[in-house]
């Protein structure tokens, strides 16, 4: 008599994702009943000047989400299409950091030189000459591939989020509504991440041949429009500052500066975590034998990532608002306990999404909340540079992880995760000592 082994498969249950739509839902049409000061895009008590301004940035901004999140959505499974082992998708990873190493410094800098238009042009030019590539040729280069993704992610990281501020500061709007764009521009990229990966399975047709081509064709297309919108719809005041004169600049403004060097190694903290994480995700849910329906859990993930971002005006607004500094040192520590749980090999899968939603609620609220940190201190004009400099050990701890952890199978996983925990406990002690060194930013005339 034989034996049935049934498979067990876990998904998360429906109700999952209908409370984090309705938790969004209300937490952004809640807001302004609880707040005349903190404006949400339906609200039309402001200049339609800056309603139209923000409402075009964006628009380009979620197109450019979008073609970032069709690249990193599809990339896993063409490899898995054109037959890349295990440890070639490591090779593939390690030189896509390396290249994130070496050029994100010198991107930022560069960007701030030639404009943030210029620079969000490439961005999407970068796009599409894959896209192109991609489509033309039956089995395309994988690594001609890599390093263009990999310039453009970096060139994400800083461009569009410099270009804004810039722009904002030269039209003249004030910067106690800046912080709206921000925790949107969150709350949109996670939302069009979501929408990438609808997108991709809607493409994944019955033809394997055509489902690899599709996502290529709907990444040229993104760019296209992104470009001609950006092109025809979008004035930048002409620039190309002078190296010598930024360089004088950036030392003495950023270097100098220790709150700025506090500023960068939170946000390389951020970084590292959020990058082991979307790595190990997937290997520490699957670690004990089980089916999971990764697809289902992906959009929960960014659906919280989503919530944690419309908690920033909540805490931001009205006469019990909390300082900047004091919000992120918890979030921070929730974020290392998070991993540390994680890091002790714990292998429940409900309670392993739980953890993971919360991790992505956090990260949700911190990014914008940096971003609102760098317009307090940093230059407008030295922004680019000073975020993809700080970018740049982030990187480095990044590929040594994949090396010795993906490679050579020196590190364990759980090694990974505690060593993204601790870095996120040493940027909660960032935030209190900046706290401690930094402006009052609620008795000046720029109050964020």
């Amino acid at each position: 008599m034989g034996i049935v082994i049934e498979s067990s498969v876990w998904e998360p249950k429906t109700s999952l994702h209908i409370f984090i739509f309705v938790a969004n839902f209300l937490s952004i049409f809640l807001l302004p009943n609880i707040s005349n000061k903190t404006l949400t895009p339906f609200d039309h008590g402001i200049s339609p000047s800056f309603l139209r301004f923000q409402r075009n940035f964006l628009l380009i901004f979620i197109f450019a989400s979008g073609m970032e999140g069709i690249s990193s959505v599809f990339g896993e499974f063409e490899l898995a299409y054109y037959g890349v082992s295990r440890k070639q998708m490591v090779v593939h990873l390690c030189v896509g950091y390396l290249v994130a190493f070496f050029f994100s410094a010198f991107l930022g800098v560069l960007c701030d030189l030639i404009g943030q238009k210029k620079a969000c042009l490439s961005f999407c030019t970068l796009h599409l000459l894959v896209g192109i590539w991609r489509r033309i040729t039956l089995q395309p280069s994988v690594w001609v591939a890599n390093i263009c993704l990999s310039l453009a992610t970096s060139i994400f990281s800083f461009c569009f989020e410099t270009w804004m501020a810039v722009e904002h500061d030269k039209l003249g709007y004030r910067r106690d509504i800046l912080i709206d764009t921000f925790w949107l521009m969150t709350f949109f990229e996670s939302a069009s991440f979501i929408g990438s990966q609808v997108l991709a399975n809607w493409l994944l047709v019955s033809d394997v041949e055509k489902s690899v081509v599709a996502p290529s064709i709907a990444s040229v297309i993104l760019a296209m429009i992104t470009i001609i919108y950006i092109t025809k719809c979008w004035a930048e005041t002409p620039q190309m500052a002078v190296f010598k004169e930024y360089r004088m600049s950036f030392y003495a403004y950023i270097f100098c500066d220790k709150r700025i060097w506090l500023l960068a190694c939170t946000q390389a903290c951020i970084h590292f975590s959020v990058a082991v994480f979307w790595i190990l995700w997937a290997p520490t849910l699957v670690a004990d034998g089980r089916e999971v329906h990764l697809g289902l859990i992906f959009p929960c993930l960014l659906g919280a990532r989503m919530l944690g971002s419309t908690a920033l005006p909540w805490l931001t607004s009205g006469p019990s608002s909390i300082r900047t500094e004091d919000y992120l040192v918890y979030a921070f520590i929730i974020m290392g306990l998070v991993l540390s749980v994680v890091a002790y090999d714990y292998q429940e899968i409900g309670v392993l999404v739980t953890l993971f939603c919360l991790f992505h609620a956090c990260a949700g609220l911190i990014l914008p909340s940096l971003a609102r940190l760098r317009t307090m201190y940093v230059p407008n004009e030295l922004r680019g540079g000073m975020i993809s400099l700080s970018l740049a050990p982030a990187n480095a701890a990044i590929l040594f992880s994949l090396v010795q952890g993906g490679y050579y199978r020196n590190i364990g996983n759980a090694t990974i995760f505690a060593f993204a925990s601790l870095g996120l406990f040493g940027a909660a002690g960032c935030m209190h000592v900046l706290k401690r060194w930094g402006k009052q930013p609620y008795e000046n005339g720029h109050k964020l």
